[in-house]
């Protein structure tokens, strides 16, 4: 496995070549980094390419970087494996997870949106149509949007829901409430009615404990 690891990455680093942002081998799986710019033609080399055929999709989804490596030294460094892997500059990024059936080998693939505020992407739709529900939970969750995909709309959460929940900044306990109205004999919305609260967790307990 390691062989087919190491011989996956030259082949990566040769084919291609300068669309390598970053290439990662920690714990036995290889992470590759590329460009926005570049996602649709590396992603269709990947499939398309003899020595990779990464025929399947596997799973796609976002990822929310605001609070990552705040809590690092070394001007948010870590260590893994050996290796200094620097803190990421952009938010937010989508992962490709990709399986070549024919090598038997997976590749994880990550691209970051370059505007945090407005995190867009391209769709790989055309490259493996089963990324369609997957990018329509990445933009209900995370909000990133994904040019060119046919029907991009919330697939998890209500049509009325304010905001994306996977974001760290998405408060617990949301931004509104639904509840069923007597009165207009419909489901309304109206804004959160709890109060926020820091839940924190018991650590000390009495020696009887488990005792039973």
């Amino acid at each position: 496995m390691a062989d087919d690891l190491n011989m996956l990455g030259e082949n990566l680093r040769e084919v291609l070549a300068s669309k390598v942002v970053s290439l990662e081998n920690n714990l036995g799986e290889l992470t590759l980094i590329v460009d926005a710019a570049d996602i649709l033609d590396v992603l269709t080399l990947l499939r398309d390419d003899a020595k990779f055929h990464f025929v399947q999709l596997t799973d796609l989804c976002g990822v929310d970087y605001s609070t990552y490596g705040s809590d690092m030294a070394d001007g948010g460094m870590y260590q893994a494996d050996d290796s200094i892997v620097p803190v990421f500059n952009n938010r937010f990024a989508v992962v490709y997870h990709l399986l070549s059936l024919e090598r038997n080998v997976r590749l994880r693939v990550k691209v970051f949106a370059k505007d945090d505020d407005m995190p867009v992407l391209d769709s790989v739709i055309g490259v493996w149509p089963s990324a369609n529900w997957f990018e329509r939970e990445a933009f209900d969750l995370f909000g990133i949007v994904f040019l060119g995909h046919p029907d991009l709309r919330r697939i998890l959460t209500d049509y009325g829901f304010v905001g994306n929940p996977f974001r760290k900044d998405f408060p617990l306990s949301g931004h509104v409430e639904m509840r069923y109205d007597p009165a207009q004999q419909r489901v309304v919305y109206q804004p959160v009615s709890i109060e926020p609260r820091e839940v924190t967790p018991r650590i000390v307990r009495e020696e009887t404990y488990g005792g039973n």
